[in-house]
């Protein structure tokens, strides 16, 4: 059977823009499916703005990459059902509600979450329980074969 990882925004916009990371996170995408909470949009598209402002990528590069996002492989979950587990979460862990809304779709969906924020990775686990620490890992770490 074909793993589901979650993916948040971090990872997403390495798909699609040149950085750090960017060839680990297209190796993420070899016999895979992927998942995210709807958040992912709003978050792609300010991350690209803020890519636009600092100059890193053009205006039309930026829109480029939203374009293929927008046609990626990545299954969209709406937010409600989200949100009680995601929240009770950020207020455990000390940490921002929206990316403790990936960690529950994780949760709801039963499968791993990657990122490339090492920090939310770190808070995790130290603060959420084993459990869900378990399926929260950094894209160096999964790359790595780390379980």
């Amino acid at each position: 059977m074909t793993e589901t990882l979650v993916v948040d925004a971090s990872i997403a916009v390495k798909w699609v823009v040149e950085e750090e990371g960017t060839s680990l996170a297209l190796g993420l995408r070899h016999g895979r499916r992927f998942a995210a909470p709807e958040l992912l949009i709003v978050e792609c598209a300010n991350i690209l703005w803020k890519k636009v402002q600092r100059g890193e990528v053009s205006r039309e590069e930026a829109k480029m990459a939203a374009s293929l996002l927008e046609r990626s492989d990545i299954e969209l979950f709406g937010m409600r059902g989200l949100l009680a587990k995601g929240t009770e979460l950020a207020t455990d862990i000390g940490h921002p509600a929206y990316d403790c809304m990936y960690v529950s779709l994780a949760m709801s969906r039963n499968c791993r979450f990657v990122t490339a924020d090492e920090r939310l990775v770190r808070v995790l686990h130290q603060k959420a329980p084993r459990e869900i620490a378990n399926l929260c890992m950094t894209l160096e770490q999964l790359s790595a074969g780390s379980n």
